[in-house]
């Protein structure tokens, strides 16, 4: 950005910094509180679930780094997602994985029957709000414009 001084016509360069954007603190401290917590529920760290966990905190932290490939890998994980619960009521009706009975949550004290189709629309719209901000351009400018896909380097 080029600011010119009306006192000494003089042409100054400021270098703006871009921001880490607020959407994109919120999703990555989702990404982290659920993938710690899957962490603390795998039995074993060679477990697949166990392995996506780990896979999600290397990309918040690329993230962070401000690497392309953090980008990349917060745009395939958020579309993978949407397409998975996009399918989740095929898969659930699938008569192989069909449970009777009502679905139902714990929430300690607290616990309520929730329909499928509230679960599923839940999701859906969660999978939306991701897609929306991992193709935001704020949320592209934050990252480096240099082509780098080593998520560990600086």
């Amino acid at each position: 950005m080029t600011i010119i001084s009306s006192e000494s016509n003089e042409v100054d360069k400021v270098t703006v910094k871009p921001r880490l954007p607020k959407r994109l603190i919120g999703l990555m401290v989702i990404y982290t509180l659920s993938s710690i917590s899957g962490l603390m529920a795998a039995s074993s760290l060679s477990e697949l679930s166990a392995m996506l966990c780990i896979l999600t905190l290397m990309m918040v932290l690329a993230i962070i780094g401000r690497q392309k490939a953090g980008l990349y890998l917060l745009r395939v994980y958020c579309l993978l997602q949407l397409l998975l619960y996009s399918l989740l009521p095929i898969i659930m009706y699938d008569p192989d994985n069909l449970v009777a009975g009502p679905t139902t949550f714990d929430f300690g004290l607290f616990q309520a029957v929730v329909p499928d189709w509230l679960i599923y629309s839940v999701l859906i719209t969660l999978g939306i709000v991701q897609v929306w901000i991992s193709f935001n351009t704020k949320v592209k400018a934050w990252f480096k414009p240099r082509m780098n896909l080593n998520i560990m380097s600086s």
